[in-house]
């Protein structure tokens, strides 16, 4: 068996830690945790000179695990396994404590307690270290072309970009000419230049010797991964194979037609861009014009700014000023979006020629009747009367019809809003989760012209990265499947979201290693728990439970765990940090991939280990990173918490959102739930007069969620609810919460007979007695538990028969 020899360095980040944390004391209590041969701290563990301490360490000590405690893995982790590599370590055989954004600077006043958390997560870091596996990244080969939906001028830019670098590249469009929303502008902002100009770009797509154009086609079909992939373009009911190494999406977005909205039809009330064809032909009539902002948008059904109205509206008001500088025009908006210095000079031109401004609220939208409208002037507090001839309605952009399609086609999230959703809004937002798909331009989020040009050459910068390499080389934190173990039930393939597992022609269920995300819903739902998933594996994390030691403090301070998801919720919380919002020093953070890893058994264990409450923290419903992983994390939560009820234990487990933004939420959230543990007091498992009690209904829990049917309900309950069951009956939600109480209640009683039988015989009557249930509803469990095999009778004293478990 292999000698564990951990070596920890912690850093003091000049006085970011080391100005609040107690460095030596955290380093000597290092030093005391079991297979630590080597403790040290440095100033800056990041600069050349920590680096080098930690190679020259690792062959020194002869270490053959590395933690480093410092700042979040989200900035120096490749920094890190890139040095212990450099040292002859295998780069997954280190990992990294947070004790900056999620300590240091979130505890600034309480510097004691601060401390004593960074040790608590340098023991739970070094738990995981010692299980850590050396892993290899997979190697694939690069097709070196590209392949692009949508041929706007963001599709367009990043065509012509990859081209000429040299790369093949495939262009589709839906439509029958290229340039989308360009075509029917008429000139553009801030330059007030002919948008037919930017239009000459077509020419240059279509003369380029690197590109081919697909007009009047669509992607029916997507096979393959990063480097290989295989589309299915349809054109006129031919069907083209085409192969390429990556595929950027830039389908933009329509503007929203306001049918019902102020009067809207199409003559005298009309849109923005109907207001351009216009004056691309110079029929503007009318001497009173009044513009309304926000029409559709920044309501409940769309929460969401535009970001173009106002510029727009800007741009067409100067054009009309222009044409009839008598002209009177008004703008009715609730807020002006002119970002950055030339936009904002641009405003105040408008202003200068004399563009009537009028703030009104979402409350008393402005009303039409009889030639005027009527609105709420929110500065003057009064109502005004203003005459119209022509009114212009400002719509958002709002995301294609065909969204989902492409969606469910490449296995990219989409928004609420059904914009897609970016891999990450700071560290990769040109990319996908999925590797070797890019996004650029309007559908991703409403852009002028400049941001989607400005995009495209991102996504074809990022794309280049790829198809530049001969080969390239795949994270290899991903999910394997013990063959001896699974039962081939299938619940894992309908589950990934990455079609990554598959069953093959040996009818055994595999996993294609370059498809997987490492995301681990398969593995939290697997009913055999036959899924691995590497560098993030139940025994890892379950080693970060250590058993919660008692607290020293004078008053009652509860211990509180958290799953945090890696791409939003833990963002969220460095966020925090990073903006020195302060929150309790109670929380003990541990990282998943994705809410939907969290495993209702791991939180079992927690409770069992003593934790007072736990927080399960993902993205928002509708933003996962890994698409639908945070609705299999809600099913599973709220099963458990049906379970945790029966227990008392509900009220201790927590499931929300935070997104990366969301630092100040993050901090009240951590604010609140602590609040709500220490007014609930310590963990009923510290009450010495129940403590057996509840250790005995905690480990039925366990066995209940460890049980194959139970763990199949859970993996199959959005299917059965959405697609049916394996008769093709769809059961309504409420049928289903009903079965899935029923069987959860059931099981439960279940499990606890068999842990309280487990060591000695006893009658119906006397587990009837000690469960405090019927004694006929026990005989009925008790039959059901003998025909699995579970339970058998021991003996048959004074003519009543006594049962016990059977050991496994």
């Amino acid at each position: 068996m292999e000698d564990i020899r951990v070596g920890v360095f912690i850093c003091h980040c000049g006085t970011n830690i080391g100005g609040v944390l107690d460095i030596e004391s955290i380093t000597e209590y290092a030093k005391t945790i079991p297979n630590v041969v080597y403790a040290t701290n440095n100033i800056y563990t990041c600069s050349e000179l920590g680096l080098s301490q930690i190679r020259k360490s690792i062959q020194k000590h002869n270490l053959n695990r590395v933690v480093i405690a410092s700042c979040t893995p989200r900035t120096h982790e490749p920094l890190f396994r890139k040095t212990c590599q450099e040292a002859g370590l295998n780069p997954y055989l280190f990992e990294m404590v947070n004790i900056r954004e999620q300590d240091s600077w979130v505890h600034m006043k309480e510097p004691e307690r601060g401390t004593e958390k960074a040790k608590d997560l340098i023991r739970m870091g070094v738990n995981k270290a010692i299980l850590l596996e050396p892993l290899e990244k997979i190697k694939v080969g690069v097709n070196p072309s590209a392949l692009i939906i949508g041929a706007g001028i963001a599709g367009m830019n990043a065509a012509l970009n990859l081209a000429n670098q040299g790369f093949q590249t495939t262009l589709i469009e839906k439509e029958k000419e290229l340039g989308g929303n360009l075509k029917s502008l008429n000139k553009v902002f801030p330059i007030q230049e002919d948008a037919s100009n930017l239009l000459e770009i077509t020419q240059l797509v279509k003369s380029h010797p690197n590109i081919k154009v697909f007009t009047s086609a669509i992607p029916i079909e997507v096979e393959g991964f990063i480097g290989n992939f295989v589309i299915s373009v349809k054109k006129d009911d031919q069907i083209s194979k085409i192969k390429a190494g990556i595929i950027i999406v830039a389908t933009g977005a329509k503007v929203l037609t306001p049918e019902g909205l102020f009067g809207y039809n199409g003559k005298n009330i009309i849109t923005q861009l109907e207001l351009e064809q216009l004056l691309k032909n110079n029929k503007v009539d009318g001497q009173n014009i009044v513009m309304i902002q926000c029409v559709g948008a920044r309501n409940e059904e769309r929460p969401y700014c535009s970001n173009i109205c106002c510029m727009t509206a800007l741009k067409n008001s100067m054009l009309i000023k222009e044409i009839n500088p008598n002209s009177n025009i008004v703008i009715l908006y609730r807020d002006i979006q002119t970002h950055g210095t030339i936009y904002e000079d641009y405003y105040r031109k408008a202003r200068e020629k004399g563009i009537v401004f009028i703030n009104y609220s979402l409350e008393n939208p402005p009303t039409l009747k009889d030639n005027q409208i009527n609105v709420y002037n929110v500065l003057r507090n009064e109502e005004i009367n203003i005459p119209y001839d022509l009114v212009v309605l400002s719509t958002p952009l709002i995301a294609q019809d065909d969204s989902t399609s492409i969606s469910k086609m490449l296995k990219i999230p989409q928004q609420d809003n059904n914009f897609f959703l970016e891999a990450h809004v700071k560290l990769r937002p040109s990319d996908f989760a999925t590797d070797g798909i890019f996004i650029c331009g309007s559908s991703h989020w409403p852009s002028d012209i400049r941001d989607s040009i400005s995009q495209a050459y991102a996504a074809a910068s990022r794309a280049s990265r790829i198809l530049s390499r001969d080969t390239l080389e795949i994270e290899g934190a991903v999910a394997e499947i013990d063959q001896e173990k699974c039962i081939s039930c299938n619940v894992c393939i309908k589950l990934c979201p990455y079609n990554a597992i598959s069953e093959n022609e040996e009818d055994k269920i595999v996993v294609n290693q370059v498809l997987c995300k490492g995301c681990g819903v398969c593995s939290a739902t697997c009913p055999e728990n036959a899924i691995t998933i590497h560098h993030f594996t139940s025994d890892q994390i379950l080693s970060q439970l250590a058993p919660v030691e008692e607290s020293q403090e004078p008053e009652y301070e509860p211990k509180i765990l958290g799953f945090l998801c890696n791409w939003c919720s833990y963002s969220g919380a460095d966020l925090a940090g990073v903006s020195r919002i302060q929150y309790p020093p109670n929380l003990r953070v541990i990282r998943v991939m994705c809410s939907g890893r969290v495993d209702p058994l791991f939180i079992a264990e927690a409770f069992l280990n003593g934790f007072d409450g736990i927080l399960v923290l993902g993205c928002h419903l509708g933003d996962c990173h890994y698409i639908t992983g945070n609705y299999e994390a809600e099913i599973k939560i709220n099963g458990l918490k049906k379970l945790l009820k029966l227990s008392g234990f509900s009220e201790r487990l927590r499931l929300d959102w935070i997104s990366a933004s969301e630092g100040v939420q993050f901090a009240k959230l951590v604010n609140e739930f602590t609040d709500h543990i220490r007014k609930l007091g310590p963990s009923p498992i510290k009450n010495k007069e129940i403590k057996e009690e509840v250790i005995e209904n905690l480990h039925s829990i366990k066995s209940v969620l460890s049980d194959s049917r139970i763990r199949t309900l859970f993996g199959r309950e959005r299917l059965i609810i959405s697609d049916g069951n394996v008769y093709n009956e769809v059961i309504p939600e409420d049928q289903f919460e009903k079965i899935l109480t029923d069987a959860i209640e059931n099981e439960f009683i279940r499990q606890k007979i068999i842990e309280i039988i487990k060591d000695e015989g006893m009658s119906v009557p006397e587990i009837s007695k000690k469960i405090k249930l019927e004694p006929h509803v026990i005989l009925t469990h008790i039959v059901t538990l003998r025909a699995r095999g579970l339970v058998d009778l021991k003996e048959i004293s004074e003519d009543i028969p006594k049962f016990i478990s059977i050991k496994e």
